[in-house]
């Protein structure tokens, strides 16, 4: 690799009002940089992508800094190890991290983890067994504290993380409702993910559906979705129930500030809490989560999908499959 070698990149060229649309990104192609000592060269070949990329847009204080314009595009991704300064990669390694949108990503090797193409398919360590895994597992797992025989409920059931949260609830004992847009997500989650119930958003109401399927009430909520779902939800909290708050995807292409909960009272009267979940705060037992995921998988008590979209140019439409809800599970850019 040399620096007259070509990089394709999405930049952020501006910030988002409401949807994203192309023109908020500029492709572009610049040499590829040569690492330094304690760098890593990577050519990317799958990128992850997530409703969290709409928020690293937005100018404003989060849990993250916002990418800056003229920046890369902040993604995870997988590839494989091209050139290595950092004793402890080589060239042919494949490896996991935040490379960008990209075809090659020059890094910190702190900021890698090996992966092996011959325990589980690339995508997966995007997946599964990589960020929407591992927050599923412990934003159910340490927020959630499932017992068996309660009740739990999750909203965007079908995508990446919700899927993991319903099938670990259901190795716990648990009784599990998904809420998910239409009837192939809905019975997937039944059918295939051995979910005992499901509502779709879509065509049925989802206050009488939670209603009908909890008549003793939710134990936990795990809520990937905000607006109106959550507020349903938190009508039909059981005494001491949990409401783990992991995203909010039908609120972050709002023109308008995000709508809070309007049945916040229900925390009060069922003696409820309600505790956010960012998967950056269990990064010294991410391993624990990967190794115990890998052993369900093994066995067949925990599956995954993924849906691979080709072409990294076709990354500005591919991510907004996420928000008009037209993935099925994980959703994945092959570079």
């Amino acid at each position: 690799m040399t620096a007259l070698d070509r990089n394709a990149q999405f930049l952020l060229a501006a910030r988002p009002v409401g949807e994203p649309k192309a023109s908020d990104w500029q492709y572009t192609t610049s040499p590829v940089d040569v690492p330094v000592d304690g760098e890593v060269l990577v050519q990317v070949l799958y990128i992850s992508l997530d409703p969290a990329m709409r928020g690293w847009m937005n100018e404003g204080k989060s849990y993250i800094a916002p990418v800056g314009i003229g920046e890369v595009m902040r993604a995870l991704g997988v590839g494989r190890v091209v050139e290595s300064r950092h004793p402890g990669f080589a060239a042919g390694d494949h490896v996991t991290g935040l490379l960008g949108v990209q075809q090659y990503a020059r890094v910190s090797g702190k900021g890698l983890t090996r992966v092996d193409p011959q325990l589980a398919p690339l995508p997966r360590y995007l997946g599964t067994l990589g960020m929407p895994g591992v927050t599923a597992y412990f934003g159910l797992l340490d927020a959630g504290r499932p017992e068996a025989g309660q009740t739990v409920v999750v909203s965007g059931a079908a995508g990446a993380v919700g899927s993991v949260v319903g099938q670990i609830a259901k190795l716990k004992g648990c009784r599990v409702v998904g809420i998910a847009g239409g009837a192939d997500k809905c019975r997937y989650l039944i059918d295939e993910l051995g979910f005992d119930a499901a509502i779709d958003y879509k065509t049925e109401n989802v206050k009488e559906m939670l209603r009908q399927h909890c008549p003793d009430g939710i134990d936990v909520f795990f809520d990937n979705v905000g607006g109106e779902t959550l507020d349903a939800a938190l009508t039909q909290l059981a005494r001491g129930a949990r409401v783990v708050i992991c995203g909010a995807i039908s609120q972050y292409n709002n023109t308008e500030p995000t709508r809070g909960p309007a049945n916040y009272l229900s925390l009060l009267v069922n003696r409820a809490t309600m505790t956010g979940i960012v998967v950056g705060d269990y990064l010294p037992r991410w391993g624990d989560a990967i190794r115990e995921m890998a052993g369900w998988m093994a066995q067949g008590h925990l599956k995954a999908r993924e849906d691979v979209v080709g072409g990294l140019e076709n990354f500005p439409t591919a991510l907004m499959k996420l928000f008009k809800g037209e993935n099925h599970g994980k959703l994945v850019l092959q570079v």
